[in-house]
């Protein structure tokens, strides 16, 4: 019998892990999957931005853990994937860790590069490593990482090298592991938001012009909204996307049409 799509987007009984949930996109998509009937874990290396967002949560009548995560250490995610499976199997991995360096190149030190890469690229193929090892026990799971749509187009309204080289390297990831692992169950897509109203862009956006330039790049007028890269988010997670792997999904206002 065909299953009804609220049936196919419903996360009861699956366990979820997010990368860099303390905030931003992670904290929303947290609330949103936690309310599709998930078991919610968030890693995050702020940790009083974790107390922050356990309090929040809280207030809001949402149970989930919360755990130190530095995703550019491979023992804080051996640990972390090791606590979470303590929790249950894990079947929903979500990527969202991120930094960004906003300079040209010529004045980007290499140690900045580095950092920058480290957290967006070496962190998600340290989690999606130690995650599929247990999917892969099962036959089944799902990670979805968090790109950028400057991870798909090369200009911008400012020079970013680090960051687009990272989240480019984030969408060919998200191929290759989709390939390596579609035969054995696991779904791998990512997102790639516009510009998103978070922490990480706050002092961006309060630069003089700066949003109303952002505003004139995009199609539907608007910055995007957490909420927005969290239902994706969510979709690409559920079963309702079950013959969806390898895909990027801008969530971008049209953004990466022009």
């Amino acid at each position: 019998m065909t299953s009804k799509p609220n049936d196919r987007l419903s996360l009861t009984g699956k366990t979820a892990l997010i990368t860099g949930g303390a905030s931003g996109i992670g904290l929303e998509t947290a609330k949103v999957i936690t309310q599709a009937g998930a078991q919610v874990s968030i890693g995050d290396r702020n940790e009083a931005a974790l107390q922050e967002a356990q309090a929040q949560l809280n207030d809001q009548g949402i149970s989930l853990e919360t755990m130190y995560l530095d995703v550019t250490k491979e023992d804080s995610v051996v640990e972390v994937m090791r606590r979470v499976a303590t929790l249950g199997s894990l079947e929903i991995l979500v990527n969202c860790a991120g930094t960004g360096a906003r300079m040209e190149a010529t004045e980007l030190p290499l140690e900045r590069w580095q950092e920058v890469l480290n957290v967006n690229l070496t962190g998600t193929f340290l989690c999606s490593r130690e995650a599929a090892k247990s999917m892969l026990q099962r036959g089944k799971g799902s990670i979805v990482n968090v790109a950028s749509i400057m991870g798909l187009i090369g200009g911008g309204v400012y020079p970013n090298p680090a960051y687009q080289a990272s989240k480019g390297g984030v969408v060919n990831l998200t191929r290759s592991l989709a390939l390596d692992w579609a035969s054995r169950g696991i779904r791998v897509n990512a997102v790639a938001p516009a510009f998103v109203r978070t922490p990480l862009t706050q002092s961006l956006l309060a630069e003089d012009g700066m949003e109303e330039k952002l505003l004139a790049r995009t199609p539907l007028g608007r910055l995007v909204e957490t909420h927005e890269v969290a239902d994706a988010i969510h979709f690409l997670a559920s079963d309702a996307a079950a013959m969806i792997t390898g895909h990027t999904l801008p969530v971008d206002g049209g953004w990466v049409a022009q």
